[in-house]
């Protein structure tokens, strides 16, 4: 690959910070790209720069993604994207792109979406639109392969054209044993579980009710509840109600999260469904089972020893109930982790991940030799 190709990334919100797994993937992407190609990224929402190391720019004008149904949007946005190589779109807010590329197809470049089908795009208009406006995609990249089955039966994306990449991570980094001091002032007590629990992206009335949950365990536990923000309080609250505050460690925001993970026995999650969080392959990775809703992008992911024993409603009896096995089996915990860390090697490697996007998108501009 070389600098003459060009490479333009768009999202209606794209975070740097890699908060979510399509921003996430993407800086992967574009740091295993490196200078070899000009990489430019549009962003109708952009939370901040780009990270250091990353040979990318963000774009100054960035093309109308977001809007009302218009053919001077849609022609904006085509405009923008002709003079690169390849256009990679990223979730639903770009969707548009894909319209415009179909409204606009003359001198605009081929186009590769990504995108998982959820419940907001599984039927009435939004299945329609996709329908219309994957038709001129050269191909649609998913992250599991169930959805690679939704998409073709709701979206009648054809096989060809349809991949599923799982999400990729640094396996190694997690195969690392945990940093003792990573949280701190907690001191695992002889036959206590850790049950871990992030506050990123949980609404109070969600943490609340994993803290409720937790508490009605017949097991002696820890809630290890790692970041910062106003859940902050809200789970203080609900433990103080519950009378186990006293088994509650608030570290505050930990970072990498391989230091941390692999030191809880069970990773807790919202009790809802949509987009799987990163933190559940790198569970996965580390041998950590993973507690969440069944029916949702998440139990996709996980190994079926692990989707087994997942709640069957988001209701605090119901998780209490799927949690307690967990909480009072060793055996079962360690079994289950290592199932998730066999199904993590065997999918989510970020090198396997970054070639097998590679290829699709030497396939879509006639380049084999992408990564050059």
């Amino acid at each position: 690959m070389s600098q003459s190709l060009s490479l333009l990334y768009l999202f209606g919100s794209f975070s740097p910070a890699a908060a979510d797994p399509w921003s996430r993937r993407a800086l992967q992407l574009m740091t295993a790209f490196g200078n070899r190609a000009r990489q430019v990224v549009a962003a109708d929402h952009c939370e901040g720069a780009l990270p250091g190391g990353v040979s990318a720019t963000l774009a100054q004008n960035p093309p109308p993604l977001s809007g009302p149904v218009s053919v001077a949007r849609y022609e904006a946005i085509a405009r923008a994207m002709r003079g690169h190589d390849l256009v990679l779109s990223f979730g639903a807010g770009a969707i548009d792109a894909v319209m415009a590329r179909r409204a606009f197809p003359r001198d605009t470049p081929p186009i590769v979406h990504h995108e998982d089908p959820s419940d907001a795009t599984s039927g009435g208009s939004a299945r329609l639109y996709r329908r219309i406006a994957l038709g001129a995609a050269a191909g649609l990249v998913v992250t599991v392969y169930g959805a690679a089955e939704a998409a073709a039966a709701r979206w009648k994306v054809a096989g060809a054209r349809l991949h599923a990449i799982p999400d990729g991570i640094d396996l190694a980094a997690f195969a690392r044993a945990p940093d003792a001091k990573a949280v701190g002032g907690f001191r695992r007590k002889p036959g206590e579980v850790a049950i871990g629990v992030t506050l990123d992206g949980a609404s109070d009335e969600e943490l609340t009710l994993l803290v409720r949950a937790v508490a009605g365990l017949a097991a002696r536990f820890r809630l290890v509840v790692v970041g910062e923000g106003a859940g902050r309080a809200a789970v203080e609250r609900a433990a103080l109600a519950m009378g186990i505050d006293d088994r509650l460690v608030l570290p505050g925001g930990l970072t990498p999260t391989s230091a941390w993970l692999g030191g809880v026995d069970v990773l807790l999650l919202p009790m809802r469904r949509g987009a799987a969080p990163p933190i559940v392959v790198e569970a996965m990775a580390v041998g950590v089972p993973v507690m969440a809703l069944r029916g949702g992008a998440v139990e996709a992911l996980l190994a079926p020893e692990n989707r087994a024993l997942l709640s069957a409603h988001a209701a605090e009896v119901s998780l209490r109930d799927a949690l307690q096995p967990l909480a009072t089996d060793a055996t079962l915990r360690a079994a289950t982790g290592a199932a998730n860390r066999a199904q993590a090697l065997a999918t989510h490697d970020a090198a396997a991940m970054i070639a097998r996007s590679a290829a699709v998108y030497a396939e879509a501009i006639g380049r084999p030799a992408l990564l050059g």
